[in-house]
């Protein structure tokens, strides 16, 4: 029931809030002055009349106990200096402590601060003044017990409330910055996997699909069986990489794995890459002086091959016939890939840019660099990638 109560009350807007706060002061103020429990020193001198009327001006003020604290509490305090001056009664420091609280919990940062020194301040002061001013030390201790329950306390509960809510807002805030950074995160996250997913299709599925198209117009169009049951099987090879590259692909998407489910490619199936290019009527020849050096980083090593299988295609695609040489070499901490092929009479060397950039983005992902451009008769598609200083 009480939460219930708490709750309904909790619900209501602001103002009406600080109504039913203000009315059960009065209501309660009334009670005690109808049971005569209102004075401190027994009788009362002062009618009914003139004591309901303070006190209703001491909880009018408590309106703006919300929105204008402060100026509630200057409001309450003419008619509290009446009330003490006539014989200070319960209802009208009651109501008054309520301004108290409202200023500490609802004020300014800097009507919090003065609040509270003075609050402590004046628990001190009254204390000391008690104990040399007043001969009795009854009368010393009841002038304390006063005081603290009517001042320091609401300003030191209101302060401790003032307190966990800023704390809470600065843990919603916290809360909120983080959420944001994982929202972030998140968005960089799908971002970075669609654009691997975008040069691994470009790069992998494309580069097979093209090779497919160009063997099989090979082989449509020479006389000789043997030489097109030779590119038949390449096309077959690379129509089987390509379904292997895509289940792949579809298998990753499906379980949210984050590693690869088949053994990424490497620059010793680099044989491979040649093999189809040759089937597709280009000349190819592979100069490699890695030897027997240690092996790559995986990162780098798969970066390597890639960029050779996006330029060797670019190069059959856009210099059927041609002939082409593929570089790779070894220097200190440095891996070079380079591939340079004829230009026809037909092809400028510009295409639509997404090999190269696709090419230029795998170089970077591994702290490299990729220049691309005509080569005096040719074209060239130079990689630089570090193996020593692989970015994660």
């Amino acid at each position: 029931m009480r939460l219930s109560v708490l709750s309904t009350y909790r619900a209501l807007p602001g103002f009406a809030q600080d109504l039913l706060v203000a009315v059960a002061f009065v209501a309660g103020g009334s009670a005690l002055y109808a049971a005569d429990m209102h004075a401190f020193a027994g009788h009362d001198p002062v009618p009914g009349w003139g004591r309901h009327t303070l006190l209703v001006a001491v909880a009018a003020p408590l309106l703006l106990r919300r929105r204008a604290p402060a100026t509630g509490l200057c409001l309450a305090a003419v008619p509290l200096a009446a009330d003490i001056a006539l014989g200070p009664t319960v209802p009208v420091l009651l109501a008054f402590t309520d301004h108290l609280y409202a200023v500490t919990l609802y004020g300014s940062r800097r009507a919090n601060r003065v609040l509270v020194t003075v609050a402590a301040a004046g628990s001190l002061a009254v204390t000391v003044g008690a104990l040399v001013l007043t001969a009795d030390w009854r009368t010393a201790v009841l002038v304390v017990v006063v005081y603290v329950p009517f001042v320091a306390v609401p300003v030191w509960w209101a302060t401790n409330i003032r307190q966990h809510r800023e704390l809470a807002e600065t843990e919603r805030e916290a809360a909120a910055r983080l959420a944001r950074i994982a929202e972030l995160d998140r968005d960089a996250a799908v971002a970075a996997e669609r654009a691997r997913m975008a040069r691994d299709l470009h790069d992998v599925i494309a580069g097979h699909l093209s090779a497919i198209a160009l063997q099989s117009e090979a082989a449509l169009s020479t006389p000789d069986p043997t030489a097109a049951g030779t590119v038949l099987r390449s096309v077959r090879e690379n129509s089987v990489s390509a379904l292997e590259e895509m289940r792949a692909m579809i298998g990753l998407l499906r379980t949210g794995e984050s590693a690869e489910t088949t053994a990424p490619a490497r620059l010793s199936a680099l044989s491979k890459l040649v093999e189809s290019a040759r089937a597709s009527g280009m000349r190819v020849e592979v100069h490699s002086e890695l030897g027997g050096e240690p092996g790559l980083p995986a990162a780098v090593d798969l970066a390597a091959y890639r960029i050779a299988q996006e330029a060797l295609t670019n190069a059959v695609r856009h210099a059927p016939g041609s002939s082409a040489t593929v570089t790779v070499r070894r220097a200190d901490d440095e891996l070079t890939v380079e591939v340079v092929n004829e230009l026809t009479g037909t092809q400028d060397g510009k295409g639509q840019g997404t090999g190269l950039l696709s090419m230029r983005e795998r170089a970077q992902a591994v702290g490299g660099s990729l220049s691309a451009g005509p080569a005096g008769h040719g074209w060239r598609v130079r990689a630089v990638l570090p193996v020593g200083r692989v970015r994660s």
